[in-house]
């Protein structure tokens, strides 16, 4: 426990209060461990059902996560906003970020002006029409119905919250997505990893999954972040094949959208309740916060029905200017240039660092997936070397160690030598460990 933070509190609440004070402020930092129930109520001087209640609270808030033997941590990305004092230091000055998972901003396509348009009232508020049937044509499959979220994690935490319970188990690819993790553990629900391969979800980790009693299932399409791996058309047809006769509310993420190489083989349909998200923050730009979600009528039903007692429905304004995008022709060239782009740089990353003997992953999307044995140890010698990448410990459960690399920042002459820094690293690491 560090010296320079002290828990307090007579009661549960105010423990926990404790906590969240510490994380806020940076007393209690990602990772860091809190004394076992037995030690804290000691010091306390309280009984350990307080200490217990605390922690309890703590964990379906996400705040905290328990980690078998290793007792009460903190978790990576707790939902608390900390404090400016508090928050990460940015990246230093000559080391490349190659961590925030980020389109390349130059890429993007201009935003049109929509000057003309005049103001509408709430009597309007809701998916525009024409808006709606441009995304069906664009879908590639039939969608009984049809909703406009503020992203796809928005999307995603209003089927959640109309679908599940504190303490409902959802199936989530192992490594995922760190965002979709926060999300799970904000909401109180206990996530069951599905491994992933090349080709997505594995079939067995999905049967477990459901032999598991899971309430819902979240699988990335395409462009998987952070291993690049896409569903192929025979997992497809099996894990279909898995999923037929559950009761489970199945959840597709396709946020890379028109940025995939790769082309669509969707689950939508392979069981009564289901939702198929795709935003277009990464082709067109993240402060676009507008996702179409497409589903069964029960289901998106549900979502705006959970959505009509929060901001109601997403602006008309900024509808029209993703539909006035997607109608521009220009645009579309941009889209596919930068997906050109996204896959040269991706690919030849991969190759080099197949070529030195790591098994790196990336089929498709912004980011490559690089197995390392010690993610410490090969984040900081990467980040000597002048480069700045995630660890895999905020993308996984329970799969071995990993680093991601976002290649949007990249130029063509830097991969040769992010590739021999990122080989030194894991030499480093592996001899390291070896001692």
């Amino acid at each position: 426990m560090s010296v320079r933070y002290q828990l307090t509190g007579r009661t549960a609440a105010q423990i926990s209060a404790s906590v969240e004070a510490g994380v806020r402020q940076g007393g209690l930092e990602p990772g860091q461990p809190l004394p076992p129930v037995r030690e804290l109520a000691d010091r306390l001087g309280l009984s350990p059902a307080t200490v217990a209640a605390a922690y309890k609270a703590l964990r379906q808030r996400g705040i905290v996560e328990t980690a078998g033997r290793n007792g009460t941590r903190i978790r990576p990305r707790p939902p608390l906003a900390p404090t400016r004092a508090a928050r990460r230091p940015p990246v230093p000055d000559g080391v490349l970020d190659l961590s925030s998972g980020e389109p390349d901003v130059r890429l993007l396509p201009r935003l049109p002006a929509l000057t003309d348009r005049g103001p509408h009232g709430y009597r309007y508020g809701g998916p525009l029409p024409e808006l709606a049937d441009a995304a069906r044509a664009r879908l590639g499959f039939p969608a009984p119905a049809l909703a406009v979220t503020g992203g796809a994690l928005d999307g995603i935490d209003r089927l959640f919250a109309a679908h599940l319970r504190p303490g409902d188990r959802v199936a989530v690819e192992d490594p995922g997505w760190a965002n979709l993790l926060d999300l799970v553990a904000a909401q109180g629900l206990s996530p069951v990893p599905v491994p992933v391969d090349e080709c997505g979800p594995t079939v067995e980790g999905m049967r477990s999954a459901l032999a598991a009693g899971v309430g819902a299932v979240v699988v990335t399409t395409r462009a998987h972040n952070p291993t690049g791996a896409t569903v192929s058309p025979a997992r497809a047809v099996a894990l279909r094949r898995e999923l037929h006769g559950h009761d489970v509310l199945v959840v597709e993420d396709d946020h890379a959208a028109e940025l995939s190489a790769q082309p669509l083989h969707a689950l939508a349909g392979a069981t009564a309740r289901w939702a198929f998200v795709r935003s277009v923050s990464k082709p067109y730009g993240p402060d676009l916060r507008l996702a179409v979600l497409a589903g069964d009528e029960v289901t998106v039903a549900r979502l705006e029905g959970r959505q009509r007692t929060g901001t109601g429905w997403v602006s008309t304004v900024l509808q029209r200017l993703v539909l006035a995008m997607w109608s521009d022709r220009a645009v579309a060239a941009k889209v596919d240039r930068a997906r050109d782009s996204y896959t040269a740089r991706r690919t030849a990353l991969v190759e080099a660092l197949r070529h030195n003997g790591i098994g790196a992953t990336g089929r498709g999307g912004i980011n490559v997936w690089v197995p390392v044995p010690d993610e410490t140890l090969a984040v900081a010698r990467l980040r000597d070397a002048g480069y700045a990448v995630a660890p895999g410990s905020m993308c996984r459960i329970g799969t071995p160690p990993g680093v991601r690399i976002t290649v949007s920042p990249l130029d063509p002459r830097e991969i040769g030598p992010l590739a021999d820094a990122v080989v030194a690293a894991a030499t480093t690491a592996s001899a390291t460990l070896a001692r």
